[in-house]
């Protein structure tokens, strides 16, 4: 009796990609970080120079260290008005980031959890408004809230800015995924409201989803130009995207290098925000990828 073997098939590792490859990778993406971090450099060194150096010697290197001084100096400005826009952003950004998490976690939770008549049309609805640029509704914004009274008040710019359709998209993905109908099923056994299901467990869930929704919603609604320009004519509601562009308008009367300086100090708050929520961030945008 014979008996026959079948060789063996040797499996070699199999290679993910070329060392060309690679470095291809490597050197675009090197690239893209020069690209976007060279403007970052330039503020970084222009406002620490000594006042009235910024724009003098090697651009792109720290020529004497006076960014103290510099700050005092912005704070002076027109009776340091430039803190009074900061606080204004501060204000905008954080109560329009705040409301419009809120707003977009529920609605986003609504469309995942809750079936009713017209729910598709509903998030179509919600997808074709994230295809819409913002900027084609600054006109018919400002339109509105002059029929209504509310130029120069800061409603006109905190209205608008709760209104999130890409953070209801982004709830809505987010809670379709992460939340398990069996656990709102046995809150509803235990008695518990919706409301209390959605406060005790929905929004524990979605949190790293509703971190990420108020971190694009602050950098958006800080980054906004074109709308508080045109409903707030006041000077001490503006923001300081507003102020620092009307200071770079008037050069006779602001140095040109306090709006250097105040440009630097406008981004800090947004780098702030990103080191302080990039975990939530990072685990927002990935946990739907590994459900």
């Amino acid at each position: 009796m014979s008996t026959t073997t079948t060789p063996r098939t040797r499996h070699t590792p199999r290679r993910d990609s070329s060392p060309g490859s690679r470095a291809t990778v490597t050197t675009l993406l090197a690239l893209s970080a020069v690209y976007f971090l060279f403007p970052l450099w330039w503020l970084l060194v222009s406002a620490t120079k000594p006042f009235g150096r910024q724009f003098s010697g090697n651009g792109l290197w720290f020529d004497g260290f006076g960014l103290f001084g510099n700050i005092a100096r912005l704070g002076e400005q027109d009776g340091g008005i430039f803190w009074r826009w900061m606080l204004n952003s501060l204000l905008y950004c954080g109560a329009g980031a705040l409301l419009g998490t809120l707003f977009s976690a529920l609605a986003g939770y609504a469309l995942a959890k809750f079936d009713f008549p017209g729910r598709g049309a509903l998030f179509g609805l919600v997808l074709a408004a994230v295809l819409v640029p913002k900027v084609l509704f600054t006109l018919p914004l400002y339109l509105m809230f002059s029929g209504v009274h509310l130029i120069d008040n800061p409603l006109a710019v905190l209205l608008p800015s709760v209104v999130s359709p890409f953070g209801v998209y982004l709830a809505r993905v987010f809670a379709a995924q992460t939340i398990p109908d069996e656990v709102l099923e046995a809150g509803r056994i235990d008695g518990a409201g919706e409301l209390r299901i959605f406060r005790s467990l929905g929004v524990r869930m979605m949190l790293p989803a509703l971190v990420t929704i108020f971190l694009f919603q602050f950098v958006e609604i800080w980054n906004n130009y074109l709308l508080p320009a045109m409903v707030l004519g006041d000077d001490r509601l503006q923001p300081v995207t507003v102020g620092l562009v009307g200071w770079n308008a008037s050069h006779v009367a602001v140095p040109p290098p306090l709006v250097v300086i105040g440009s630097l100090v406008s981004v800090l708050p947004l780098l702030v925000a990103f080191l302080a929520l990039q975990r939530f961030w990072r685990a927002g945008m990935t946990a739907g990828a590994v459900k």
